[in-house]
């Protein structure tokens, strides 16, 4: 299979603002991914950066004392040798925003608080071409156990309509139906209960339907122009439309399911598909059947001011993944936790180049 892109050889210098950036919080969020692969592993991506590659600057960043930003600048210098990362079609990546929402929330169903957080049902199986029954999409990951068969599992209208009720899934009730909808698109919230205590939910499973952006689908029926599609925009219209909302929601048959987890450290984010907490502003999600997590990527989005107020030049590091994330130069910024960094990654659709980050025993390789 021929590569999904083309990898230009480059030094440090070509990458525009490459100085000018804050290498200390980069080698943070890398130093974790470090940490944890000593519990597990990460599995290569197709483009074929083995994990074991990464083993010197592993073992350099647990042991390593670098608490200035020069050092940490080093660090990478040392370990990596950036690529650009071009397409066959030469159009420019894509960088987007993710963030992790904060809710207000109850443990038991109310007038106020109506809408269930569902944990996976016990009937959803992951499935892949081993298992994979005819009939069913080679895009599901995951299926329906029941009655000696495997079917497709039900999706957002029949779940929202009732089709898990009664199973005891609840993990908790919140009083916005439109912020449990972005909390899916996001994979992960805070929850705030009504006694001040606060739990964190991320993503545990989804029903296995293809994910469908409504931004895509109101701006294809005219509704909002596609060029001012944000999470800002789309909420706004479906604040004026109550009427349409489960005409819109439904159209993104995906479904996700949660699982609670403790808020261990206030600064962080959530526990992604890298199995570390995330890093805002440090963090990307990627293509994972192409990349391998803890990857560094030096990503330049001239045009991108969201994240304060000059261009976003930034190292970061892969600890994410995303089923609308597909491609070579294509990724989702982790922005931070709340409503200010929900303002950020509401707004961020942005060309961007992509440079990779390759560690240096594979650079000859890749050259």
């Amino acid at each position: 299979m021929p590569s999904p892109a083309i990898f230009q050889a480059e030094t440090f210098d070509d990458l525009p603002g490459w100085a000018d950036d804050d290498h200390l919080a980069a080698f943070g969020a890398f130093r974790r991914s470090a940490f944890r692969v000593e519990v597990k592993p990460y599995r290569a991506g197709s483009l074929g950066i083995a994990p074991e590659a990464f083993g010197p600057a592993f073992d350099d960043a647990r042991r390593a004392e670098i608490t200035a930003p020069l050092a940490a600048r080093g660090f990478f210098e040392r370990h990596f040798r950036p690529f650009l990362i071009r397409t066959h079609d030469s159009k420019p990546g894509l960088v987007t925003g993710f963030y992790e929402p904060i809710a207000r929330a109850s443990d038991t169903q109310s007038e106020e608080f109506r809408y269930p957080v569902y944990a996976r049902p016990d009937d959803l199986v992951e499935i892949d071409e081993t298992n994979r029954p005819a009939g069913i999409d080679p895009s599901f990951r995951f299926a329906r156990a029941g009655a000696g068969a495997l079917t497709e599992y039900f999706d957002r209208r029949a779940i929202e309509s009732g089709a898990l009720a009664g199973r005891g899934l609840e993990i908790a009730w919140l009083a916005d139906r439109v912020d449990l909808f972005f909390i899916h698109v996001q994979g992960a919230a805070r929850l705030v209960f009504p006694d001040g205590a606060t739990r964190r939910i991320t993503y545990a499973a989804k029903s296995g339907h293809p994910f469908t952006g409504i931004g895509r689908v109101l701006a294809d029926s005219g509704e909002i122009p596609l060029e001012k599609v944000t999470m800002q925009s789309i909420r706004a219209w479906l604040a004026t439309h109550p009427d349409r909302i489960d005409e819109i929601l439904w159209q993104n048959r995906s479904f996700i399911f949660f699982a609670e987890r403790a808020v261990e450290d206030e600064d962080l984010g959530p526990i992604a598909a890298a199995k570390v907490p995330l890093t805002a502003g440090r963090s990307i999600a990627v293509d994972r059947l192409l990349h391998t997590f803890a990857t560094p990527f030096f990503i330049d989005a001239p045009t991108l001011r969201a994240f304060g107020g000059n261009a976003f030049r930034r190292l970061m590091i892969a600890q994410d993944t995303g089923s609308a994330i597909v491609g070579a130069a294509r990724g989702d910024l982790f922005a931070g936790s709340g409503p200010a960094a929900g303002e950020i990654a509401g707004v961020v659709r942005h060309e961007a180049q992509f440079h990779v980050l390759v560690p240096a025993a594979l650079a000859e390789a890749w050259a």
